[in-house]
């Protein structure tokens, strides 16, 4: 018997408010039937408090501050591993790429309206775990070799 490695992805995305309480959210164009959070697929070495800042810059032109993690899904029948962070804003002003993106706006979203905006379970829920979400599960990176280096953390300060 064969031992066949491991294929999956990994993906993350942002909980983002402004001062006026209302959440960044997009519509793509490969899934315009909802608006979801900002985010994309981890690139190969890189960690994810990095990936989440390039993708939420990429996807918005919004400089974000990772906080901390706020859940982490999978979908099984696409082999997808997706981590929530919650991340505040730095600057910037929202600009798209067109060609990616339908549409970037900050949303008043709560319980009550959410429905109107992310049609999505999976992306419901994420959004509304992000949104109670009191405190953040740490997270870290580390290199290992030849010592160990602590390269960031986050966690609830």
């Amino acid at each position: 018997m064969t031992h066949e490695q491991p294929k999956h992805t990994v993906s993350v995305s942002a909980f983002v408010m402004n001062e006026k309480g209302e959440v960044l959210l997009l519509r793509t164009h490969w899934r315009s039937d909802t608006w979801e959070m900002p985010g994309g697929n981890v690139e190969v070495g890189e960690p994810l408090d990095v990936a989440i800042y390039r993708e939420f810059l990429e996807e918005t032109g919004i400089v974000i501050r990772p906080l901390g993690i706020t859940g982490v899904y999978y979908n099984a029948t696409k082999h997808v591993l997706s981590v929530v962070f919650k991340a505040e804003y730095v600057s910037g002003e929202i600009k798209i790429q067109p060609e990616e993106i339908q549409e970037a706006r900050y949303v008043e979203l709560n319980e009550s309206n959410i429905d109107q905006y992310i049609t999505r379970p999976n992306q419901k829920s994420r959004t509304l775990d992000a949104m109670s979400a009191k405190c953040f599960i740490p997270y870290e990176t580390w290199e290992v070799s030849p010592t160990f280096n602590l390269l960031s953390r986050l966690y609830n300060e």
